[in-house]
């Protein structure tokens, strides 16, 4: 049985969190909050993405069109798992469409590429709740929305709102079931556990990582 007064947190200032044995960090996990420095990006503490590519610009890899003062912002929970290959289409992605060609003549004229960029109409923001696990080579397109809790399947392409505790996969991405009655769901949204201190997680992780809903709860209200 665990030791539950030595159960820790990873240091979420960490660049490389997992430590293999024998003390090596290993470089292709990264908390992304240290490896991310992006205006319209915001990452929650404890988010990881793993890639064994080890990319030069995790914000160009993980957003490719989310040009620094888009009119869009991606938004990125806390202790959410992020696997090799996943992207985020933001709206910035689009195309003119309004004319009789969609061809963006104005992304090759540097005279125009400005004033195109702040033409473009502001796209619904990307979002994803806390502790959600992204399977590798899924893309979210331009909105989509992950509740808290959200699983989405490996090559998933997701579009709209993803309701909370639910897996999703396919294209487009369909309910594929639902990870708790709608009660326990409730019950999780109210606990919050992901906006607990580092110690009250660190303490009640036995609770959290074997479901125990109810023992959650009683803790929250200590």
């Amino acid at each position: 049985m665990n030791d539950e007064s030595q159960m820790t947190l990873p240091d979420p200032r960490t660049r490389n969190p997992l430590v293999f044995p024998g003390g090596i960090h290993d470089p292709a996990t990264v908390f992304l909050s240290e490896v991310i420095d992006h205006p319209n990006i915001d990452i929650g503490d404890w988010t990881y993405y793993n890639d064994r590519n080890l990319p030069d610009d995790y914000a160009d890899k993980l957003a490719p069109y989310l040009f620094r003062g888009a009119p869009e912002r991606l938004s990125i929970g806390k202790f959410c798992q992020i696997a090799q290959g996943v992207q985020f289409i933001t709206a910035t992605a689009n195309h003119p469409m309004a004319g009789v060609s969609t061809f963006p003549f104005a992304v090759f004229d540097q005279n125009r590429l400005s004033s195109y960029r702040s033409s473009l109409p502001r796209g619904r923001d990307t979002i994803v709740g806390h502790d959600c696990w992204i399977g590798r080579e899924a893309m979210l397109m331009p909105g989509a929305e992950l509740g808290n809790g959200v699983i989405v399947a490996a090559k998933a392409v997701v579009r709209g709102k993803i309701p909370d505790f639910s897996v999703v996969s396919g294209n487009p991405a369909q309910i594929v079931r639902m990870r708790f009655e709608p009660s326990k769901i409730s019950r999780l949204l109210e606990i919050a556990w992901w906006d607990w201190s580092e110690s009250k997680i660190a303490k009640n992780l036995h609770l959290i990582e074997n479901a125990d809903i109810e023992a959650m709860a009683h803790s929250m209200e200590e």
